[in-house]
């Protein structure tokens, strides 16, 4: 194993969290709810409305574009644009505040388009970085790193409370300083086979054609097909707790701004953790068991919500009184980081090289098109029953789900 390419490599993880806990998990999505709807009842559903399309947009691009990255051996160029796509939108949101709803949703629509197709592409140079029997070890170091990037972003809260607008830009600049050392250092692996130069228009049109024909034949990638049919469900409830942890805590639980950042440095620092962990248990117990280990925990976190978390639920220690919703957050994220760097390795696992950043894109389809259903289900369930813990309750069900689907899967 390369330690050189994969500490550029997962640098760009670093990077990358300001965005993923700044902008998505944390303060412009509770932000943009307060602030700029100005706590109308339209918020939440605003904030829907964007994740949704621009996960859409992106579930399109990631296939197609990885199967045009994979034709002309270019991972690093397709990451470039999406990173800036992503960054400049990102830098932008400084002028954003009361009422420019428009503006704003916009902005976080173009930048987390730029933000969730770049990924298809960073996780798919894994295998420039490293051999397969490493992929594993390699994706929990990426995602523990990634973590150590979410903690410090965390941190840069408490200097600049009452002054979000400066963390959006900070955000971007976080992010860009950070992703360079990959741009710069990382060598991409060239296919052989040399492909002479098309428009893009052409490239586009193979790309939309390889990925039909993919599509088609799936038949023949049954076990890859059950896996992301897995991978789709238990991913699901997994994004949803993401999206709604920040705006479940500070409506149920009624969270201050800096509570809310203590929340999220414990979930970093134990995501970090929980990464590392299991790329060892993952080398001894399998990676499919390993990632059953985790969707049972979190199937049980689910359940421990419902049942035991509300406003005024504290662990008493002495003196100290702890919020239930901290322990949560210190479990959640030690089976987040688990999870995610565990589904990640065991996809690279059973995808041929040659279709390495193709079936990354279908990866990332599978994944973003999730995120359709899992919030859907939330906001339905909250508005219907007025109980956002059933509503957390029923993001269970996804979880069972995918274990049950799991079993048909062969390391």
């Amino acid at each position: 194993m390369n330690r050189n390419k994969v500490f550029i490599w997962s640098l760009f993880d670093f990077g990358n969290s300001s965005y993923a806990v700044i902008i998505v998990a944390f303060v412009f999505a509770v932000y943009f709810t307060d602030v700029v709807c100005e706590r109308s009842q339209a918020g939440d559903f605003y904030w829907s409305l964007g994740i949704n399309i621009s996960m859409i947009i992106s579930a399109v691009l990631n296939p197609v574009g990885g199967a045009i990255a994979d034709k002309i051996s270019n991972k690093k160029g397709f990451l470039l644009f999406f990173t800036l796509l992503c960054i400049i939108p990102t830098g932008l949101m400084y002028y954003t505040g009361a009422g420019t709803v428009a503006f704003a949703l916009i902005l976080f629509i173009i930048s987390n388009i730029g933000f969730q197709t770049g990924l298809t592409f960073y996780d798919a140079l894994i295998s420039d970085v490293t051999e397969e029997k490493y992929y594993n070890r390699v994706s929990g170091i990426g995602y523990a790193v990634g973590y150590v990037g979410s903690l410090v972003s965390v941190l840069l809260v408490f200097p600049f409370a009452g002054k979000y607008n400066v963390l959006f830009p900070l955000s971007a600049l976080f992010f860009l300083i950070f992703s360079l050392p990959l741009f710069l250092f990382l060598k991409e692996r060239k296919n052989k086979i040399k492909t002479e130069k098309k428009s893009y228009l052409q490239y586009a049109t193979f790309g939309i054609k390889k990925v039909t024909n993919t599509v088609i034949h799936v038949r023949k990638y049954k076990n890859l097909r059950n896996y992301l049919f897995s991978y789709f469900l238990y991913i699901d409830a997994v994004n949803t707790i993401i999206f709604f942890a920040g705006i479940y805590a500070s409506k149920s639980l009624n969270f201050e701004i800096t509570e809310l950042a203590v929340f999220f440095i414990i979930v970093q620092f134990t995501a970090m953790l929980g990464s590392l962990l299991f790329a060892g248990i993952g080398d001894k117990l399998g990676i499919k068991n390993s990632i059953n280990i985790t969707l049972i925990f979190w199937t049980l976190i689910v359940f421990f919500i419902f049942f035991f978390v509300d406003e005024n639920s504290f662990l008493e220690l002495g003196n100290f009184r702890i919020h239930y919703f901290f322990l949560v957050g210190g479990f959640a994220g030690t089976f987040l980081g688990a999870t995610q760097s565990l589904s990640r390795a065991f996809m690279a696992k059973l995808t041929p090289r040659d279709m390495k950043t193709e079936f990354f894109g279908f990866y990332s389809l599978f994944e973003k098109t999730s995120t359709l259903i899992g919030p859907l289900t939330f906001g339905l369930v909250s508005y219907f029953s007025g109980s956002q813990n059933l509503a957390v309750l029923s993001v269970g069900i996804f979880f069972i789900l995918g274990m049950l689907v799991l079993k048909s899967v062969r390391e």
